[in-house]
Parts: structure tokens; C-alpha cells; sequence
């Protein structure tokens, strides 16, 4: 009897050990509890990312949240403004950032990237009785842009890095203030953008005007710290949304249009 009571206990103890195993196997993915990621973004870009009663909003913040979800991961998502999310990704004081970043070969040697996940380009607004039809028509005039960005990089090829027509702002709200108050003819940015503000603000008399020979596609990646572990993850999680149809979801929430996803999946 005492024979059978040890090896009882013996079994019984063997069936717990390998529940805990598995049960650990379950809530941390392996041992490993999965932290609770950092975010950081510029909030002043909508419709992508822009604040709302205290909260950042927007198709990124969307996307992201459910980009990390796929992944196993949770969220909190920061607005530093468009300089500092920079500085806080090389820095590694963040873990990534989404903010309608642009994937260009100089960023490339600063920064991980990852798949594409939105197709955009640069274009142009002005008001309704502007002269300027095209790109070329912007080279005497005054053109208002946000610092930093691929459409300050646009305006800058056309009418000189250093030309003093060319002006730099902290965000696209503020460029296109300038615009409103006669301080520059037109701006250039991302034609989600400036599509999004004359839409909203059909009194002020603005129109959109593309220039496909002038401005290139441009494709947006989330943004990581050299190195990071974490972008074979997220570029897993991208790929599986665009498959399952999670993507297109929250696209079409956004933009009310279904997405490009050959143009994107090309790209990826």
C-alpha cells in the first residue's frame, strides 16, 4: 500500500509539473511575458494620426493597434511630434513609431523599416483661383511645406535646397495656415493629407492638383530602432491583416475606397 501511495504521488506530481509547463507555455508564449510596446507618433497629421478629446486617432493608430494585436503585443501610443519620434526611435527610448513615415534609402541607414503598408504621393493645394496648374508653375512662387518631410525634399529639388520661397513648418497645419493667411501660393504634402482638409473645409475655397511626372509614389513603413526584433514580427502580422481582410478593413474606414493591396503586396 505505501508502494502504491509513492508512486501515485510520483505520477501525480509528474501531471502537474507538465500542466504548469503548459500553462506557462500559454500566458507568456514560451516563458516570456510580451511587454507592452511604446509608440510615438506627430498626432497633428490627420487623418492618420491627430488628437481627439485627449486621445491620438486616426488609420495608423488603428492599423498599429491592430497590427500588434496580430502580433501578441499591446500598445501605448505617444504624441512626441515629428522631430522627436526620430530622436526617440534611435534613441531606443521608444520601440517604434507610426506617423505616415515615408521609406527612402536615407532614413534606411538610420532606421529599420517595415513592409509597406500605405501607398501615397505628394501633392499640391491652392486656392480655387490659383494660376498654378502644375509642379512647374510652383518655381516663382512661394510654396509653404512641413519640415523634414518628403514633400519639403520634393519642393527642394524643384526650386533649390536653399531657396528662400521654400518655407519649413513645424506640421502640415501650420503650412497650410500660412497658405490661408497669404503667406505662401501653395503647399505641398502627402495627398491624403491636404485631400482630407478640403474635404473637411469646403468654404475656404481650396483644390487638390496631382503632378504624377513631378512626384513619385511613396510608401509608408512603421518605423523601428536599428535591429529590432521586433520587425520580422510586425511584418508578419502586416502581411497575414492584407490576407485576412483586417486591413482593407480599417482602410476603408478611414478613406472610404478599398486599397491598392497589388500595389502594396508588390512592394512588401
Amino acid at each position: 500500500m505505501k508502494k502504491f501511495k509513492w508512486w501515485a504521488t510520483l505520477i501525480v506530481s509528474a501531471f502537474l509539473l507538465v500542466l504548469s509547463a503548459c500553462g506557462a507555455s500559454e500566458t507568456s508564449g514560451g516563458g516570456e511575458k510580451k511587454k507592452k510596446l511604446r509608440v510615438v507618433t506627430d498626432a497633428a497629421y490627420a487623418p492618420f494620426e491627430y488628437q481627439d478629446k485627449g486621445e491620438v486617432v486616426g488609420f495608423d493608430v488603428d492599423f498599429i493597434k491592430a497590427v500588434a494585436k496580430q502580433a501578441g503585443y499591446e500598445l501605448k501610443v505617444e504624441h512626441v511630434g515629428w522631430d522627436p519620434l526620430f530622436v526617440e526611435i534611435k534613441g531606443k527610448t521608444a520601440d517604434l513609431a507610426v506617423s505616415a513615415i515615408t521609406i527612402n534609402d536615407d532614413r534606411k541607414q538610420t532606421y529599420d523599416f517595415s513592409v509597406p503598408y500605405f501607398l501615397s504621393t505628394n501633392k499640391i493645394l491652392i486656392p480655387k483661383d490659383s494660376d498654378i496648374k502644375s509642379a512647374a508653375d510652383l518655381k516663382d512662387k512661394v510654396v509653404a511645406v512641413q519640415n523634414g518631410t518628403t514633400g519639403q525634399e520634393a519642393v527642394e529639388t524643384l526650386l533649390g535646397k536653399e531657396n528662400k520661397n521654400v518655407k519649413k513648418f513645424k506640421d502640415n497645419n501650420l503650412a497650410i495656415m500660412e497658405l490661408k493667411n497669404g503667406g505662401a501660393d501653395a503647399v505641398v504634402a502627402d495627398n491624403t493629407v491636404i485631400e482630407e482638409y478640403v474635404k473637411n473645409n469646403p468654404n475656404e475655397n481650396f483644390i487638390v492638383i496631382e503632378d504624377d511626372g513631378a512626384f513619385e509614389k511613396e510608401f509608408y513603413g512603421v518605423l523601428f530602432p536599428k535591429e529590432s526584433k521586433l520587425k520580422v514580427e510586425f511584418d508578419k502580422a502586416i502581411k497575414e491583416m492584407m490576407e485576412n481582410g483586417e486591413y482593407a478593413k480599417i482602410y476603408k474606414k478611414w478613406f472610404k475606397v478599398d486599397p491598392d493591396l497589388t500595389e502594396l503586396k508588390t512592394q512588401q
